[in-house]
């Protein structure tokens, strides 16, 4: 949406209700976004989205009522800095929780957003579209996979163009409804698309236009780090932003990395039908997770023949015959790889260049990521920064959550600090990674006198029944007070488990409690309630229901 704002001058009002008739008749036309007429001074200014109608068909509106005429234009944006409350860059999650906010809070909004469509990474590019492919190619492994024996697979074929056509409709229906649509009738927030740039601390240019607010948010989110590696920038890689537009299903997909998003695509592109193999430069997929749980997943991966290969590090990479190659050491041994396409998954770099943001002062840190207090406050008291340009949380949900918390902090006195102490993440590989608070090795940096408590799902009566058993629940308490410190779960739908454990971590629920609680039985959730039992009991001595 691109907004304008006009001054009219307009002559034949000869009382208030002039100055009503004229707006009602204005208020009929779309695109017009709000409107002041003023009798006694005879002018009315009217602020409208140009993509929707234009000046002149503004002014042709007034001049079709009676004796009144337009008779000359005494102002215009394009000669003057409109004023904000607020000024957004960006137009994603953040974005659109901060501009929600400050609407509730009475508060002129401007958000600029280019790039991206509006939605930012998570509807257009991440989330979204990941998750649908991701359930698509889970349905289909299960048909030609079924988990019972009494089920004899068919030959399920896939129109992988239908797929990918569905998945741009759904993109494009939860863009209207849950981004565009939310703000289209808010008369307190403006969206202008268009790339905005910071001439100082309080002012933005785009469009041609400058714009001045009180306060700045910088909400422009992150996109794929590429490493410095010979060759790769020749060929035509594949990002988070390409991938999913695929027309035709890669034969051989070769994955650069091994943390979550390159872990969720690889098995999704296999189990739609391509070979893929991953090159991870660390010795352990998810190397910031304990062995126990990597190392189980990286045998369910490769028993669904997906290649994983760990300790490579990527000399070149070219193009040659229509094949990408790969030229690597493996673990110290020289190896080439070809397939036909290659996705970089090597971790995020935040969307910071060409803003003005280092001209004006904003300090960054890392890979170019913003840096920001406890308040979302940048190195410049009046801007702010959220979501995924901050490189702390790299998820929808805590991108929201810090859009809405920096604004709250913007206007009001009392500060409110962002709370971090119980996050839960989950990673949609199948069976799903799910984990809230410590880790074994986080427990003993912190000096706590921890002990953990491991139920493989080969125990657990719902997963007996559903024949899928693989993964784990692991609960982690402090010896001293019974509480819940953390969880690693590795289950088909572990990641419904995370609320129930999440909330007992910040209430201070103990596992003697949490054992005390009904647990329906034949639900995946009884697994947390039986792994709450194996802190001092071997479950397999239980009978089913047992306490």
């Amino acid at each position: 949406m691109s907004v304008q704002i006009i001054k009219l001058e307009i002559s034949g009002m000869t009382c208030e209700h002039c100055a009503q008739t004229i707006s009602k008749k204005v208020s009929q036309l779309e695109g017009l976004i709000s409107k002041k007429v003023n009798y006694p001074e005879k002018k009315g200014e009217f602020e409208f989205d140009t993509d929707k109608i234009s000046k002149s068909e503004i002014i042709d509106a007034i001049n079709s009522i009676g004796n009144y005429k337009v008779v000359g234009e005494t102002e215009s944006n394009k000669n003057k800095n409109a004023h904000y409350d607020l000024i957004i860059i960006g137009g994603g999650s953040a974005s659109f929780a901060a501009a929600i906010k400050a609407s509730e809070l009475e508060k002129k909004v401007l958000m600029i957003n280019d790039g991206l469509p509006i939605g930012g990474t998570c509807v257009n590019v991440g989330c979204v579209p990941s998750k649908t492919l991701i359930r698509t190619a889970e349905q289909y492994h299960i048909a030609n996979h079924p988990n019972f024996s009494s089920i004899k697979p068919c030959e399920n074929k896939i129109d992988f163009k239908e797929v990918i056509r569905q998945k741009t409709e759904l993109v494009g229906e939860l863009r209207q409804h849950k981004y565009v649509d939310v703000l289209k009738d808010d008369l307190n927030v403006t969206i202008l698309k268009s790339f905005g740039k910071l001439i100082d601390k309080n002012t933005v240019e785009a469009d041609g236009k400058k714009y001045s607010a009180e306060k700045i948010l910088i909400a422009t989110g992150s996109t794929t780090f590429i490493p410095d590696i010979p060759g790769l920038s020749e060929v035509d890689y594949l990002t988070n932003e390409t991938l999913y537009d695929l027309e035709e299903l890669p034969e051989h997909l070769i994955v650069i990395g091994g943390r979550y998003i390159a872990l969720e695509n690889a098995q999704m592109f296999a189990r739609l039908g391509s070979k893929v193999t991953i090159l991870q430069r660390s010795f352990r997929i998810l190397p910031d997770e304990m062995p126990d749980l990597t190392e189980t997943l990286k045998e369910y991966l490769e028993g669904e023949r997906i290649e994983i290969k760990t300790g490579a590090k990527i000399k070149s990479v070219e193009n040659k015959n229509g094949k990408i190659i790969v030229n690597a050491s493996i673990k110290d041994n020289n190896e080439i790889i070809e397939g036909t396409h290659i996705f970089v998954a090597t971790g995020r770099k935040g969307n910071t260049k060409g803003f003005g943001l280092e001209e004006v002062g904003v300090e960054l840190h890392k890979q170019d990521f913003i840096r920001t207090n406890e308040y979302m406050q940048t190195s410049i008291p009046n801007i702010y920064s959220a979501g995924d340009v901050t490189g702390e949380y790299l998820f929808v949900y805590s991108a929201a959550y810090e859009g809405a918390l920096a604004v709250e902090n913007m206007f009001s006195e009392a500060q409110k600090g962002k709370e971090y102490s119980v996050f839960p993440w989950v990673i949609f590989t199948d069976p799903q990674v799910a984990g809230v608070g410590m880790d074994e090795n986080q427990a003993y940096e912190n000096k706590i006198e921890y002990e953990i408590s491991t139920i493989q799902l080969k125990d657990v009566p719902r997963s007996i029944a559903a024949r899928n058993t693989k993964g784990f629940i692991k609960l982690i308490r402090n010896k001293d007070n019974d509480k819940l410190i953390g969880a690693r779960i590795l289950a088909s739908e572990g990641s419904e488990l995370l609320m129930e454990i999440s909330l007992a971590i910040k209430y201070g629920i103990t596992v003697k409690e949490l054992k005390q609680m009904f647990h329906p039985y034949l639900t995946l959730s009884e697994g947390v309630k039986l792994a709450a039992i194996s802190f001092d009991k071997d479950v397999k001595k239980l009978s089913c229901c047992a306490v």
